[in-house]
């Protein structure tokens, strides 16, 4: 028996994440297009339907496989929290990630279908994982989120940049004061 026509599969789903960050990276989330994406990819653009039904739904699809399972490490909350930081900082400073993260969170606001892939897919693992590792309730890990994603995407937005090293650390010991305080 003989293989379809066409490209396997296994492996398309890799070709069009590496395709959509490279693009968001070169022409920034507006300008990056499914048309551009699935070009980028050496896709046609019904081959990115089929699996995706909007740019966002694929955005928020790509974030998910680029930043995979947090690396929830250290022997205590504060050193979960600062390692799951400085992970969420990396991962939101990769070429692509952080604007490909704030262009969909911003498409979000006025689409509810797509707030609920991001919160379903994106937000509800990791709020899972931290709830899990930190013993918290829901509310004070949505916080947790809330603040550390909203001060990472806000500096992206504002710079064009991911945050400083420095400021990560800053960040990491205002979080971790505030998480770490008894009653």
């Amino acid at each position: 028996m003989t293989r379809p026509p066409g490209r396997p599969r296994s492996g398309i789903d890799d070709v069009v994440f590496a395709a959509t960050l490279s693009t968001v990276h070169e022409l920034g989330y507006a300008h990056a297009t499914v048309d551009r994406i699935a070009a980028a990819a050496g896709v046609a653009k019904t081959t990115i339907y089929r699996r995706w039904p909007s740019k966002g739904a694929l955005v928020a699809d790509c974030l998910v496989h680029a930043f995979g399972p947090a690396p929830l490490e250290g022997a205590g909350k504060a050193e979960v929290i600062a390692s799951a930081i400085r992970w969420a900082a990396g991962k939101i400073g990769e070429p692509g990630v952080g604007a490909a993260f704030a262009g969909v969170f911003s498409d979000a606001v006025s689409d509810p279908d797509l707030r609920e892939v991001l919160s379903a897919r994106l937000q509800d693992p990791y709020r899972r994982a931290l709830q899990d590792v930190l013993d918290e309730p829901e509310n004070r890990v949505l916080f947790l989120i809330d603040v550390v994603v909203g001060i990472l995407l806000h500096r992206m937005g504002m710079t064009g940049e991911p945050m400083v090293e420095a400021d990560v650390d800053a960040l990491v010991e205002m979080v971790c004061g505030y998480f770490t305080q008894e009653g």
